[in-house]
């Protein structure tokens, strides 16, 4: 069984979406929703240095026209036939498109807003997030509160990733909890999937009222809790309130091994939530789609893996 994922705020990097626009048919696609949603994803997929690509309003779309772009590069969902998708934060909205549950464009514009509001809601107090490195996850979990910081992402394979406050994530660094090898500031403009994030659910609730959700054709692995959602108008509303509730990356990949995947691929720009997969999913044979010379392999892993 094969289960198709996408990755979250952070994952961008200087230049990934270069060689992807080198595809047929893919520069004017890329245009084509720069257009619509008003941001030119080109120029920040290709020339655009690492702090312009950390802005929340550009990232975010970003990475959701990666994930699209590259997944389609192997073909449409039906040819993939994924026995479940999910998304890492804001890749749900990805894993939204790839579901059937919003069309390309109505994703597009969703998460533009998302990004928008997310980075109106970021400036209101200076915060960021840090992955934790190592130790016991209960330990770490207690110790973070006693921080006054959220644990925003519950990776598993020993991975949390606390946010708050600047002030906050100095003290962690000072003072980490027992066990915890390393925390890794990330490059995120902002304390997501937290309190912080509060007035950007009002903007985004707004947004996703005036679209029209299909129920899921493929199984939807929810990051909030790990539970599979059946309906579309479900998925939209957990999309609107996850910005402000913690991701739980861990409760994924255990519905991953109950629902049986034997692989697991990971759409551009992929390798975070691979490494995650190869620490937490022993015998799964994974795939980060990083640019277009992996399209080979993946297609041999669908045609191994797929439904």
């Amino acid at each position: 069984m094969l289960v198709l994922v996408t990755p979250g705020q952070g994952a961008q990097t200087p230049g990934f979406l270069t060689p992807w626009l080198e595809l047929p048919g893919a520069a004017d696609r890329v245009a084509a929703w720069s257009d619509a949603i008003g941001l030119d994803l080109a120029h920040y997929g290709t020339q655009a240095d690492a702090d312009a690509i950390r802005d929340t309003s550009v990232a975010q779309p970003l990475l959701v026209a990666a994930g699209i772009l590259s997944a389609s590069a192997l073909g449409a969902v039906t040819d993939i036939a994924p026995g479940a998708v999910a998304g890492h934060s804001v890749g749900e909205i990805t894993a939204a498109a790839f579901a059937g549950v919003l069309d390309d464009a109505a994703a597009l514009t969703l998460v533009r807003k998302r990004g928008l509001a997310m980075a109106d809601a970021a400036a209101i107090t200076e915060t960021g997030m840090s992955a934790l490195l190592g130790g016991d996850p209960e330990v770490s979990v207690a110790h973070l509160e006693k921080l006054g910081l959220t644990p925003a992402n519950v990776n598993g394979a020993g991975q949390i990733v606390a946010a708050g406050t600047l002030e906050q994530l100095a003290a962690l660094n000072d003072d980490k909890p027992e066990g915890v090898r390393k925390v890794v500031p990330l490059k995120v403009a902002g304390a997501f999937h937290t309190h912080h994030m509060a007035p950007a659910v009002d903007a985004l609730a707004k947004a996703a009222a005036d679209l029209t959700p299909a129920d899921p054709t493929v199984t939807y692995v929810s990051n909030k809790d790990g539970q599979t959602v059946a309906t579309g108008a479900e998925v939209l509303e957990r999309l609107v309130g996850q910005v402000a509730n913690p991701v739980r990356w861990d409760l994924c990949m255990e519905t991953f091994k109950e629902l049986g995947a034997t692989a697991f691929i990971e759409v551009c720009p992929g390798g975070t939530l691979v490494g995650l997969a190869k620490r937490a999913l022993p015998g799964v044979k994974t795939l980060a789609l990083k640019t277009p010379d992996d399209l080979d392999a993946a297609r041999e892993l669908i045609a191994e893996h797929g439904a």
